[in-house]
């Protein structure tokens, strides 16, 4: 059998076309496209439009200039077409007026070898530059080149979407699609493949049923990512030297120089701290941070243990020289510009590329509204019942006796930090207590009992933790008093803070150096707590709630996306579609043998014909009953059916049985067909027939 090339590939015949449909190619190109813009968690969708588009139509257009002639040099032209592309649309700096350069090869070689590590490094969304996302347009031109170059070369068309499939699975590695992005990125890719698999010059409904399948895929890939899925950027190491010492060593000297500047703040935004960094790893000598730091990309969103409602504000700080390698930063930052930090994502401290240098940038950070959280602990947060070390005697007695017994609640930590506010005093003057582990710990909070900030709140920590508190410490600044823009010095503060379900971590005051401030970010909560904090003696433990029941948070639940309901109703078209075709071909068949006289002879003519097309033996309008004959194994039937139908058409006599003798051949011929039962199933959901004329 021999089947002439319609569609621009290999067909069984062992010739190939070139010059057919270039359906196929393009559908290649467009699914490599789409696998491309599955990176869209790490970068964002708008970001990698043009990157990735652009290539994909330029290759397109070169492949159709390859149809008839240098088409042996298609796959080179294709790759340098991409390449040209993405330098235009990411390395244009580069480029000599558009032309590339020394500088641009070498920014190429590094999108190969390093963008995807910049990647790893950095928060997501990343920011959009070439260092970081280049990679992903070289990924779609090499995809599109070897798919392009497959789907032209081999018999079949299917094995030309592996490189655009294996895309995305790394993009699915970097960060697994979910929800509606997920459906139509499965839509699109299913869409692609079933493109590539209609015939040259039939009509698009041929691609039903395997637009069914896509649908039935895409609600399956929707509905599976709802489990997190681990990523290539959780076993990525955070940034080479990011650990840094403790801000605490810092703030006696800083104290001995109260008026040298530090840093100036402008715009709208008010703040009552400037935190630097959070401290929660504690071994009894030293404290440090336990989080990592990544190149902080395009923008962070709220911390997950945020789920009140949250504003954004937005602050210009301008950092002296000399200073670092911290930047004045908040707990929950969003975004910064005009320089690009390190950031310990789980944490908002933030530090700078470059120590020591002066640097102006943008601050924005997430504000949650305190008024409208819990006024519950929230134990699970991470860091916040961290170690404290070896407790030296008598401590433990001292924090149970500080919170009056009280279970771990925010009433007993306010009345930790009033046991320190009435207990213990800040010390001023030159000589100033230092040092942070249990040896001054202990003679600060059972001998001296004096101390500076960097003493309050590393004493409040051990103590709260010591009673079931989650607390942390925070080293920062205190906002300028008297109203002024310039922090220095002598506003450097240690603080501690506790975690509140839904709210995040709480800042508290024991050493009461913070004035209150009605725009801080957590003033309106501890306010109201202080004014109805009863006496220490008179503080009760609040009831505890009912075994199972499910706190709701203040800040108003957001609907998930319905994926159940998505995959139900998508299932039903697939059900619909796959059982309605069979149906769709038994009433066409039945219309057919009702007919009177002569034209049901024909019309098992055009049943049989049918047939075999769903078989998919090649008929054409041209061909006769008897030209089927040499189509089939058994043609006994078919030449039985040959002679009715021309009685049928040249006869003037009357037809009497010819028409049941005309239907029993078309049985015959389709139990002469044989097959197993996945060509039967095949065939019998194929609707191509069901739209075709002739």
């Amino acid at each position: 059998m021999s089947v002439r090339a319609t569609d621009g590939v290999a067909h069984p015949n062992g010739t190939s076309s070139r010059s057919g449909s270039r359906g196929p190619v393009h559908a290649v190109l467009a699914a490599s496209a789409v696998a491309g813009l599955q990176f869209w968690p790490v970068f964002g969708l708008p970001e990698l439009l043009l990157p990735v588009l652009v290539p994909a139509v330029v290759m397109a257009f070169v492949a159709e200039a390859c149809r008839r002639r240098l088409h042996t040099w298609q796959g080179v032209l294709l790759a340098v077409a991409g390449l040209l592309a993405v330098t235009e649309t990411l390395l244009f700096p580069t480029t000599l007026a558009g032309l590339p350069t020394g500088e641009t090869v070498r920014a190429l070689a590094a999108g190969v070898t390093g963008s995807w590590r910049e990647t790893l490094r950095s928060t997501w969304p990343a920011r959009a530059e070439p260092s970081s996302l280049l990679f992903v347009p070289l990924l779609v031109v090499l995809a599109g080149t070897f798919g392009v170059e497959l789907v032209t070369r081999l018999r079949r068309p299917l094995v030309a979407f592996v490189p655009s499939a294996a895309v995305v699975v790394v993009s699915q590695l970097f960060s697994a699609a979910s929800g509606g992005f997920a459906l139509l990125g499965a839509l699109a890719y299913g869409g692609c493949v079933a493109a590539s698999l209609v015939p040259a010059g039939r009509n698009a409904v041929a691609a039903v049923p395997l637009g069914a399948v896509a649908l039935a895929a895409a609600a399956l890939a929707g509905f599976l990512p709802s489990v997190p899925a681990p990523s290539l950027q959780d076993r990525r190491p955070a940034v080479v030297g990011a650990r840094t010492g403790s801000p605490l060593d810092d703030i006696a000297a800083r104290l001995a120089r109260p008026a040298e500047p530090v840093f100036d703040v402008r715009g709208p935004a008010a703040a009552d701290r400037w935190p630097l960094a959070v401290l929660d790893d504690f071994d009894g000598v030293e404290w440090r941070s336990g989080d990592d730091y990544r190149v902080l990309g395009r923008e962070l969103a709220p911390p997950a243990r945020i789920t009140v409602p949250v504003r954004r504000e937005t602050a210009t700080i301008s950092l002296r020289a000399g200073q670092g390698p911290w930047l004045p930063g908040q707990s929950a930052p969003a975004a910064v510009s005009g320089t690009v930090p390190l950031v310990a994502e789980h944490q908002g401290s933030l530090l700078s590329a470059n120590p020591g240098t002066a640097v102006d940038y943008t601050l924005s950070w997430w504000v949650p509204d305190a008024a409208a959280a819990s006024a519950a602990l929230d134990p699970a947060a991470p860091g916040g019942l961290g170690g404290i070390g070896a407790i030296p005697p008598g401590i433990t007695e001292l924090a149970a006796g500080a919170v009056h017994g009280l279970r771990p609640t925010l009433e007993s930590a306010l009345v930790l930090e009033r046991f320190f506010r009435e207990n213990y005093r800040r010390a001023t003057g030159p000589a100033l207590p230092t040092g942070h582990g249990w040896p001054q710990l202990r003679d600060f909070l059972l001998d001296s009992k004096r101390g500076t900030s960097e003493q309050f709140a590393t004493a409040y920590v051990v103590l709260a933790r010591s009673v079931g508190i989650p607390a942390r410490v925070v080293v920062g600044y205190r906002a300028p008093s008297g109203g002024g823009h310039t922090v220095r010095n002598g506003d450097v503060l240690a603080w501690p803070e506790v975690a509140v379900t839904g709210l995040g971590w709480l800042p508290l005051d024991p050493e009461g150096s913070v004035a209150g401030s009605a725009t801080g970010t957590t003033s309106v909560l501890v306010a109201k707590a202080r004014v109805s904090l009863a006496p220490s003696e008179e503080v009760r433990d609040p009831p505890v709630a009912p075994p199972g029941g499910t706190a709701v948070g203040a800040g108003g639940s957001t609907a998930d996306f319905p994926y159940g309901t998505t995959l139900i109703v998508l299932g039903g078209v697939l059900v619909v579609v796959l059982a309605g075709i069979p149906v769709a071909k038994g009433l066409r068949a039945r219309r057919r043998r009702r007919r009177p006289g002569a034209a049901s002879v024909l019309g098992a003519y055009e049943e049989v014909r049918d047939r075999l097309r769903d078989r998919r033996i090649p008929v054409s309008a041209g061909m006769t009953v008897r030209d089927y004959a040499g189509l089939v194994p058994d043609p006994a039937p078919l030449h039985v059916l040959a002679s009715l139908v021309d009685s049928a058409l040249w006869s003037a006599g009357p037809v009497g049985d010819e028409p049941v003798a005309a239907w029993h051949a078309v049985a015959g011929v389709r139990a002469g067909l044989g097959g197993g039962m996945a060509v039967k199933v095949r065939a019998a959901v194929d609707p191509r027939t069901l739209f075709s004329r002739g």
